[in-house]
């Protein structure tokens, strides 16, 4: 069975990169467009691994993050941040927030990739 990665992505073309690199190495993609998608998703799919984007609609990923993480279930659900935010700090508060890790935008695919296997393992 293929291991099921919510991206929380609110720009279409940033998604379509991400479901094209994912799923061409066997990953199942679920896809939220703002925070309080992307908290209903964590909850109702449980998936293995969660990329969330920070500047999301409804509300930003570091709420979106907090709410996953107060619920039992998903708090063992690794969280990689992936986000445009990389200011001095920016990983910082994403890590109190509950994310695992930190990817700034833009990645290479081969970062990213790299990034999920090892919280997949």
């Amino acid at each position: 069975m293929s291991k099921r990665i919510l991206v929380v992505e609110d720009t279409e073309d940033n998604r379509q990169i991400v479901r094209d690199l994912l799923t061409s190495v066997g990953y199942e993609m679920i896809e939220a467009v703002d925070g309080a998608q992307g908290v209903e998703a964590a909850l109702r799919e449980k998936p293995d691994l969660i990329l969330m984007d920070i500047q999301l609609p409804v509300f930003d990923g570091y709420e979106a993050t907090r709410r996953i993480r107060a619920n039992e279930a998903p708090r063992r659900i690794p969280s990689l941040a992936v986000t445009s935010y990389a200011l001095s700090g920016d990983e910082d508060k994403a890590r109190a927030a509950g994310c695992d890790d930190y990817l700034a935008k833009p990645f290479s695919p081969r970062q990213l990739l790299a990034m999920v296997r090892a919280k997949l393992e």
